[in-house]
């Protein structure tokens, strides 16, 4: 398959672009850090394509995707994984920090899939995107309510774009505590959370039943993916938790 797997340079994003190029498809890798993506393109293999990419610009989305696609001679699969996760009490959530919440984890995924779409349909394509169980299976998380809510956003964008073009496979892929792999391929969500902070909410986390101590496999969490790319969208929702 031709992949275009959007935030690959870290986390989540970087696993399932590195694995999927081991397995064997043609990737394409995006991201703003395009030292990083050619780190990760080495590790997936021969062929893999580094292109940088700024999901919050318009242009910048729109010229990615169709590099992406004149590298890979078209596009079969998108995977969103971009995605920015701010701590904070919902009170002390700045204007600032919602509309970044926004830009990347709802706006830039409607972005390069508008740009993506021309080349779905010509494929009879699948397009996945990574959500979260807090905007789904449980309430919100005390400290996550920006990223709560820009995730059930994306959610409804899913819908939005099922609903209008149906001849594409969009797929929503939740999913539970996972920190991604080692090196580059951990969880960038820590790097500016305050931990005083942390120190006060995960507790409630745990009383409350939203977060176990496990975390989910990262390759169990590719398998489900790859499969789910390979059924040509005719899962809308999948669900990949770790086992209590």
């Amino acid at each position: 398959m031709k992949i275009v797997v959007v935030g690959a340079s870290s986390g989540l994003g970087r696993c399932i672009g590195v694995d999927l190029g081991r397995r064997g498809d043609q990737v394409a890798l995006l991201a703003r850090r395009r030292e990083r993506l050619v780190d990760a393109a080495k590790e997936a293999g021969p062929g893999t394509l580094a292109i940088a990419c700024d999901v919050t610009d318009e242009a910048s989305c729109q010229a990615a995707v169709e590099e992406a696609a004149t590298g890979l001679g078209g596009i079969d699969a998108i995977v969103y994984s971009a995605g920015i996760g701010p701590l904070s009490p919902i009170e002390k959530i700045d204007a600032a920090t919602w509309r970044r919440a926004f830009d990347t984890n709802v706006t830039g995924a409607a972005l390069v899939t508008a740009a993506a779409l021309p080349y779905l349909k010509a494929t009879g394509g699948t397009a996945a995107y990574l959500s979260s169980i807090s905007a789904s299976l449980t309430p919100v998380w005390p400290g996550f309510g920006a990223y709560a809510v820009s995730k059930a956003a994306l959610d409804k964008l899913v819908e939005a774009y099922r609903a209008e073009h149906p001849d594409v496979g969009f797929t929503r892929v939740v999913v539970g505590d996972c920190a991604g792999g080692e090196g580059d391929a951990v969880s960038g969500f820590p790097t500016d959370w305050d931990w005083t902070y942390l120190a006060e909410v995960r507790p409630v986390w745990v009383s409350r039943g939203y977060q176990s101590g496990a975390l989910l496999d990262v390759e169990e969490l590719v398998r489900v993916l790859d499969s789910v790319l390979r059924c040509g969208g005719t899962v809308p929702s999948v669900t990949v938790m770790p086992r209590a």
